[in-house]
């Protein structure tokens, strides 16, 4: 929990009223690999921060199973849409190593917002980096050929090609598994997980 403490405080301090509420009602939680923080057509009733591990959020097109993002230690994971909106998720979030999260509730957070005003700024600072990287990711996968979108990965996310199985990063980078497969070769020494 202090990881998570030091990492908020870190992003706009925190008085200390506000840190050692945080400690009060933060709680801690394992998922195994696999397991399913939340899933499409229920509610995101929590956010965490991930301690330990690695998730993914996918999504379904059809019969195609499409991975949206990667999130793993340092990382805070929660589906935007459903968890600020309190609608049902059209994604699924998904412990693709087993993980240690620590997590608050939607009404928890709206209440420290209200009682601890300089919150939202570290509210605001962490919405805006994730949307950054969103909208960087969807530009890169509009504007760039496989190859580039894989160098780009490579470049800005080099550990999950360590970590996510194939089958997950080529939906994730708008390829197939076999265009994926004949990247790496020309472009990297690193081997991709299967």
């Amino acid at each position: 929990m202090e990881l998570l403490l030091d990492f908020l405080h870190s992003i706009h301090p925190l008085p200390d009223e506000l840190r050692e509420q945080l400690a009060c009602i933060l709680r801690r939680k394992s998922f195994r690999r696999k397991e399913f923080l939340l899933r499409a057509g229920h509610v995101s009733r929590c956010i965490y921060f991930i301690e330990e591990g690695l998730v993914r959020c996918f999504y379904m097109l059809g019969d195609k199973d499409i991975s949206a993002w990667f999130m793993k230690e340092g990382d805070v994971v929660v589906s935007v849409n459903s968890f600020f909106g309190q609608v049902k998720s059209a994604e699924s979030i998904q412990a693709l190593e087993d993980t240690i999260v620590h997590y608050i509730s939607y009404d928890e957070l709206e209440a420290l917002y209200k009682t601890f005003l300089s919150f939202n700024v570290n509210g605001r600072k962490l919405l805006t980096h994730y949307y950054r990287l969103s909208e960087q990711r969807a530009i890169s996968m509009r504007s760039m050929k496989a190859r580039d979108r894989y160098g780009y990965l490579l470049s800005h996310q080099p550990e999950l090609l360590q970590r996510v199985p194939r089958k997950f990063l080529a939906s994730y980078l708008g390829l197939t598994e076999a265009t994926l497969s004949n990247i790496p070769s020309k472009k990297s020494p690193l081997t991709i997980k299967r």
